[in-house]
């Protein structure tokens, strides 16, 4: 039985059955740390989105993803 070029090119591409969703969470570590990046960048350019205590939660998340990175989860 032949293939079609649609299945042939469906079961050779990267994503063929895989979860996206699985992949984002694959490695908490980096996903805490893009968005530790993502928070302290917005405090510079956007002061405004600056509140109190948000030091606290920026350093318990850079423990985190930098625990979670070591640890390779």
């Amino acid at each position: 039985m032949t293939e079609t070029p649609n299945e042939t090119q469906a079961s050779h591409s990267p994503y063929y059955g895989r979860n996206i969703f699985m992949d984002y969470t694959k490695n908490i570590g980096m996903l805490l740390l893009s968005i530790w990046l993502i928070v302290s960048g917005l405090v510079v350019v956007v002061p405004a989105v600056y509140f109190n205590g948000l030091g606290t939660i920026l350093g318990i998340l850079a423990i985190a993803a930098g625990i979670l990175i070591l640890l390779k989860k």
